[in-house]
């Protein structure tokens, strides 16, 4: 179960906040019954990216089989 300050990763592209499926952000706040998070995304500098409110269904925790990746954002 997703808990606020948990890495999630995104299941798909969210243009709009230039996201990519893949990308991994933190909870900073769960909304309702779990229907919705709002996840901060940061750089490996710090810089926030985004904070966007996503439903339950665009992220998913972590797991021990995960391999983190970088990509360039303008």
């Amino acid at each position: 179960m997703i808990q606020e300050l948990d890495t999630v990763v995104l299941t798909r592209d969210v243009p709009e906040a230039k996201l990519e499926r893949g990308d991994v952000g933190a909870v900073v706040l769960i909304h309702g019954d779990r229907v919705a998070y709002q996840v901060e995304f940061v750089t490996f500098s710090g810089k926030t990216l985004a904070v966007v409110t996503l439903p339950s269904s665009a992220v998913r925790a972590v797991t021990g089989h995960d391999l983190a990746h970088v990509r360039e954002v303008a």
